[in-house]
């Protein structure tokens, strides 16, 4: 049933009828099927790609690099759920690497985001470090193109 999941990862909107073709399978099994990966936790939600250039607001989004201090006994997560927990926080990873986690935050403006790492993040027991990065025009999120492709893909030639 990983096809049915990787259809729903594209588009959630279709009809149990349509996902059901796709996948040769009959509507009460696909339904049966999403109401149990709702229920365990496989699938936690369902959201709308909104483009930000588009959407009206002037929301201002953050890529935040965290390095942290492990806890005894919790590791890195009892400071990401910690972290994750404040409304500012869209998103909140584990990485490889020069930082330990990626936070993605967004604000009304700049300085809204500057005051939550400087007053809320920064100042929390065990943050080593921070670098803030921001966002400045999505092209392309969780598998959807913000542009559309132009109908012609090279340039032309001329003599």
């Amino acid at each position: 049933m990983n096809e049915l999941l990787d259809l729903l990862r594209r588009n959630a909107r279709q009809s149990d009828a349509d996902l059901a073709a796709q996948v040769a399978s009959t509507e009460d099994s696909v339904r049966a099927q999403i109401t149990a990966w709702e229920a365990d936790g496989t699938i936690s939600g369902y959201r709308a790609m909104v483009d930000p250039a588009r959407d009206g607001g002037d929301q201002v989004t953050a890529f935040i690099e965290v390095k942290i201090r492990p806890e005894r006994g919790g590791g890195f997560d009892r400071q990401a759920k910690r972290i994750a927990k404040f409304e500012q926080v869209t998103s909140c990873y584990l990485m490889s690497g020069g930082y330990d986690l990626l936070v993605m935050v967004e604000g009304c403006d700049l300085v809204a985001v500057a005051a939550f790492v400087s007053e809320k993040l920064s100042s929390m027991e065990g943050v080593i470090s921070t670098a803030t990065h921001f966002r400045l025009k999505s092209y392309k999120e969780n598998g959807f193109f913000f542009e559309k492709e132009s109908e012609i893909s090279r340039l032309p030639v001329s003599p």
